[in-house]
């Protein structure tokens, strides 16, 4: 297992994603294939909870190929759809793996259907499970048409037979079902097929492993990982389907000019890796986690951060066991590895050789959504907290700590409770920081909804030096949710503004974008397009252009009808039939609207988008309308502009605090 957080073995769940390193050498009938090599597999295992998208995120950007671990009873979770959409995004190849075929409800075929409707993907059985639930013991290989026995619950003793009488048409069926969904992808094979004759099945193989490496099959495999049933054959279809190093395509990145370079995954090319996580480790301080996309790297070696233009020095190269931990003098492309003494690196950075700088695509993340007010129980904990809420946010791009000017107050801010439940557990555990929680907020934005132009100056005449900084901007409407929020345009010709002042502008509109005019909260989905002003030989300064900048903002806030953002959640509710009416009644009641409801095994699924302000509180109102037999799951999906009314309440009640 690779849950080593203490919280994630109380609660069951993971939370980080830990990375480790495995070795597998390809088996044929439970033996080592003669000449097989041994290959090394990196793997990182990710959280299903959507409060911890940020794991998943980063790690999907780094590798090269997923498994989705699908339950046998609930199959497509609502959490699993997202992390779905969020492999979709980076373009990962994909397996499915059935998991614990041995519970009760398993359904393997039921799982299929439900990756094929709920994901609209085309998956292709592999193998069929030999019975479920208590009675489930082996399964079929359909290449090899040879059923796999499990004897013990440790995966070690198998037993080799024909397929059993009772399967063989079923195995058939599945057998030509999975030979024909290979064959349409690929145009040889296809002729093949239509002729009446059957590939080898090394043309199919190879047929298969281009197929999942393009995304345009996902092979289904089933057992139970936690008696080790079929877990050897999901190593062997990993090494079989799922691209090595070698198989990605050039990477792709820019120098530091912004113009596009690429770079061939080989280890002769010069040394580049992505940082996708940092974690404060008690024993050696910060450490970075790196994929090496080119080359390689020796520990104590200097490199670039070309992200942010600083030389660092790699200390000691740790190669990760989750929290186990086994020295490297040097890594390679392709490997995934921790890096100790980076001192600037932060998640999404590339790191490379400083002769041959590359800066490669880095990460987006979710802004938050919710945020409470912490305090510590003591005042000696006050610059304990600050400090350990700096680090937990150098680990987490997802989480922000900062301070409300008006009230003086810390605020902590997450994409859900459970993610800021399990920040403040880790301050008690691991920084000894014991602290009181304020009630959830929720995390409202500002943007503007019309076009304005701008005329704004800043000058100040008092005896000496004074103060000019004069800008033209014209603001614009952005999509709010877009992956970026806010954009500066510089259209200023003629050097009516010096270029050296320009960024001084952006800065200070970027700056007063932290706070909106209506209720102080972040501003979102703005353009500022500055497009004239003017300056003073020797008032002018980059001070001056900043307050100008700033200024800007604010006049456009007044003028552009500004209005509230809220986050609006995507909310999935499983009742038994006879509850269906009640909660659809509660759901519209929360300003939510109904999206659809299907059957799933038994139960009806009500699936909608409700603003998360009305969300607080529903676990305990959905128990209570469903005698405790419903169930349900949210995550963040848009940010939407709040009613009138509703904006009107919002700020009154921000007014009486």
């Amino acid at each position: 297992t690779m849950d080593w957080m203490e919280q994630e073995q109380e609660r069951g769940i993971t939370i980080t994603s830990a990375a480790t390193t495995c070795h597998w050498t390809q088996e044929f009938e439970h033996k080592k294939m003669p000449g097989a090599l041994e290959h090394r597999i990196n793997i990182i295992d990710t959280p299903g909870h959507v409060d911890f998208t940020v794991e998943v995120e980063r790690s999907l950007r780094v590798l090269d190929g997923a498994v989705g671990v699908f339950c046998a009873k609930g199959g497509v979770e609502p959490q699993s759809e997202t992390v779905w959409r969020q492999a979709d995004k980076y373009n990962v190849p994909r397996m499915a793996f059935v998991n614990k075929m041995d519970i009760s409800g398993a359904d393997f075929f039921n799982v299929i259907r439900m990756i094929k409707e709920r994901l609209g993907k085309n998956p292709v059985a592999l193998q069929l499970p030999i019975g479920k639930e208590d009675s489930f013991v082996g399964l079929i290989d359909l290449f090899e048409m040879k059923a796999y026995y499990y004897l013990d619950d440790k995966g070690t003793v198998i037993e080799i037979k024909e397929v059993p009488e009772d399967m063989k048409e079923l195995a058939e069926e599945y057998r030509s079902k999975m030979i024909e969904s290979i064959c349409e992808t690929d145009d040889d094979l296809i002729e093949k097929f239509l002729e009446g004759e059957e590939p080898s099945v090394a043309e199919l193989k190879a047929a298969l492993r281009k197929a999942t490496i393009s995304g345009e099959i996902i092979p289904v495999l089933c057992g139970s990982a936690y008696k080790n049933k079929g877990v050897q054959k999901l190593l062997d279809a990993i090494i079989e389907y799922m691209p090595a190093p070698t198989d990605v395509p050039d990477i792709k990145g820019t120098d530091m000019e912004g113009n596009a370079i690429t770079r061939k995954s080989s280890d002769d090319e010069p040394f580049a890796a992505l940082a996708f996580k940092i974690m404060a480790d008690p024993f050696v301080g910060k450490l970075a986690f790196i994929r090496v996309y080119s080359g390689s790297m020796n520990a104590g070696s200097y490199i670039l951060n070309s992200t942010k233009n600083k030389k660092e020095r790699v200390g000691r190269i740790l190669q990760m066991h989750a929290n186990k931990r086994m020295e490297l003098e040097k890594v390679y492309s392709g490997d995934i590895a921790a890096a100790v003494g980076l001192k600037f690196t932060t998640t999404g950075d590339t790191i490379c050789d400083e002769n041959h700088p590359v800066i490669l695509e880095s990460m987006e993340f979710p802004e938050p959504v919710i945020n409470v007010a912490i305090e510590p129980k003591t005042k000696a904990g006050q610059d304990k907290m600050g400090e350990a809420l700096a680090k937990l946010a150098e680990e987490d791009p997802t989480f922000r700590a900062y301070t409300n000017e008006e009230t003086g107050q810390t605020i902590i801010a997450g994409m859900g409770e459970l993610h800021l439940e399990i920040i403040v557990d880790r301050l008690l555990r691991e920084f000894k920081v014991e602290a009181n929680v304020g009630a959830p907020q929720v995390a409202y934005k500002e943007t503007i909804t019309k076009t304005v132009e701008v005329d704004s100056k800043y000058a100040k005449q008092s005896g000496g030096r004074g103060q000019y900084g004069h800008c033209k901007v014209r603001f614009e409407p952005m999509d709010a949710n877009a992956e970026q929020t806010y954009e500066f345009v510089n259209n200023v010709t003629g050097g009516a503004i010096p270029k050296e002042y320009i960024p001084a502008v952006d800065n200070g509109i970027r700056e007063a974008s932290k706070a909106g005019i209506l209720g102080g909260y972040p501003v979102l989905g703005i353009r500022a397009v500055c497009f004239d002003g003017s300056y003073h030989e020797v008032d002018s300064s980059e001070m001056a252009f900043k307050i100008a900048g700033s200024m800007a903002f604010k006049d456009a806030m007044h003028k552009g009808g500004a209005i509230l953002l809220e986050p609006i959640m995507r909310v999935e509710v499983t009742v038994p039939e006879e509850y269906m009416g009640d909660v659809i009644g509660d759901i519209s009641s929360r300003r939510g609207r109904i999206e659809g409801t299907e059957d799933v095994s038994g139960s009806k699924l009500i699936r909608g988008f409700v603003p998360l302000s009305e969300m607080f509180g529903y676990a305990t109102s959905l128990r209570s309308r469903t005698q405790g037999r419903g169930a349900y799951s949210m995550f963040f999906s848009q940010y939407e502009p709040v009613p009138k009314n509703v904006q009107e309440k919002v700020l009154a009640a921000k007014a009486d605090k």
